[in-house]
């Protein structure tokens, strides 16, 4: 292969991986674009991960063998099976040297090993009707994090010295583009988070709501919405300390985390301040309920606060149709204004106070203000 093929080659690499929008895109783009540089039937991208004391594979693309998945869910190998990771890259780093791929062929043993010793890439070559691999180690941050693995069938030309210097190369492509997807994702994963509970935070929230409501107008998913403000940080903070209050705020994200995983696929939020939500899309209004009121019970055995205003608004009861974000979230919220003004223990729940629902009347109130400013009008209401 000519050095102007293989510069194509990781362009092409390197163009691939930063086209992707997903961590499975990036790794099928490395493990493809890989490939094709060296000239490969088959390619995978693995991790090591290290409390588990095990390599995972990420992604297999190619010509694969019965048992190997594109993405699959479950496969790994002990890490002391393919010890190379460890051991190998531990000897090169340790005499100053730099972590480099090698080749494994189907006819083993693998080079430098003791006579009769079938290397564990030796077997699953021959099991997996492979003639050739190269390894590549993937070193991120300074770490090996994981290895590429490209192999050629059976009769085609054996990887050599120079296949391993170049895919040692190509690990480095492979290694930056995993980088900055990293980065990238750290950036999305901030936007989206409330930094001090580790919650979600109020774009997420406008962002899953406004999808959630749209597939309920398609298909008739029931939206569920628990908006909930915690009593009593302003006394914490005035009297303890807002570190103390920071505290408490953490502790009760905790709180409607846990109550939360009583929804499957529910989303919980920091909205900002002492406001916070639980979004669900599937489960039934009652088990939404159910949720709340355990989140309620919970509350009050904080040691900090005074327990928490809880409600609640669900597409499945008699609110009328729901054809907006807002509307939801209005009715949601008027529920938690109506909790909070009767120092209520348990949820209050849109639609169920009758065919005159104080809440729903609430709610439907024309406003010419904007959403920010009602959520203030309902906060000072009374």
């Amino acid at each position: 292969m000519g050095e102007d093929s293989r510069l194509a080659g990781v362009v092409a690499l390197a163009q691939g991986m930063a086209a992707a929008h997903s961590s499975r895109e990036v790794w099928w783009a490395a493990a493809n674009g890989a490939s094709r540089a060296l000239g490969g039937s088959f390619a995978a991208l693995s991790v090591w991960e290290r409390e588990l004391g095990r390599l995972r594979v990420l992604v297999n693309v190619g010509e694969r063998a019965e048992d190997e998945e594109e993405f699959p869910d479950d496969e790994s190998y002990p890490v002391h099976q393919f010890a190379e990771i460890t051991e190998f890259l531990h000897e090169r780093w340790a005499g100053g040297g730099e972590p480099d791929a090698w080749v494994e062929t189907a006819e083993g043993p693998a080079a430098g090993r003791r006579p009769g010793y079938v290397h564990q890439r030796v077997a699953a070559l021959r099991r997996r009707g492979r003639g050739c691999c190269v390894v590549a180690p993937i070193v991120l941050h300074g770490r090996a994090w994981g290895e590429l693995y490209v192999a050629r069938p059976v009769g085609a030309l054996v990887f050599d010295r120079e296949d391993a210097d170049f895919a040692t190369v190509l690990a480095s492509v492979v290694s930056a583009g995993i980088a900055q997807t990293e980065r990238l994702e750290e950036v999305r994963r901030l936007a989206f988070t409330d930094a001090l509970t580790g919650l979600a935070n109020r774009r997420s929230v406008d962002a899953r709501l406004d999808a959630a409501v749209e597939r309920h107008r398609k298909d008739g998913a029931v939206v569920s919405l628990v908006v909930c403000d915690l009593n009593g940080l302003k006394r914490v903070n005035d009297t303890r300390g807002h570190a103390v209050g920071d505290r408490l705020l953490e502790r009760f994200g905790s709180v409607l985390s846990l109550c939360g995983a009583m929804l499957p696929g529910a989303l919980a939020a920091r909205l900002g301040g002492d406001e916070f939500c639980l979004l669900a899309v599937g489960p039934p209004a009652d088990d939404v309920v159910k949720a709340a009121g355990e989140l309620c019970r919970r509350a009050l055995e904080l040691e900090l606060g005074e327990g928490v205003a809880c409600g609640v608004a669900s597409t499945q009861d008699p609110i009328g149709p729901v054809l907006t974000a807002r509307r939801l979230f209005r009715l949601a919220d008027a529920a938690q204004y109506q909790a909070k003004a009767e120092r209520a223990t348990r949820p209050v729940v849109a639609g169920r106070g009758g065919p005159d629902d104080p809440v729903v009347r609430l709610a439907d109130e024309p406003s010419t203000e904007q959403p920010t400013a009602e959520r203030r009008r309902f906060r000072g209401r009374g």
